[in-house]
């Protein structure tokens, strides 16, 4: 391990290493990952603006679904 690892390295190096302990369980969340996705890889490919617009988009159709349809 260095120190210049980037948080998101650190993870990605916590999260191997987890799976090398525990690979019965790694398939069960293989399984249950292709059938529901994962929302901390989508929150890691947007960035900060894309989780913001995300949250945003989210509110803005709650707010028109309660205002049309009750």
């Amino acid at each position: 391990m260095s120190d210049k690892e980037t948080p998101e390295q650190q993870r990605e190096r916590l999260r191997q290493q987890e799976l090398k302990k525990n690979t019965t369980g790694n398939i069960n969340d293989s399984f249950n990952r292709a059938n529901n996705g994962n929302l901390v890889d989508l929150v890691g490919s947007l960035g900060w603006k894309g989780t913001g617009i995300l949250i945003l988009v989210i509110i803005l159709g709650f707010i028109i679904y309660s205002v049309f349809f009750h």
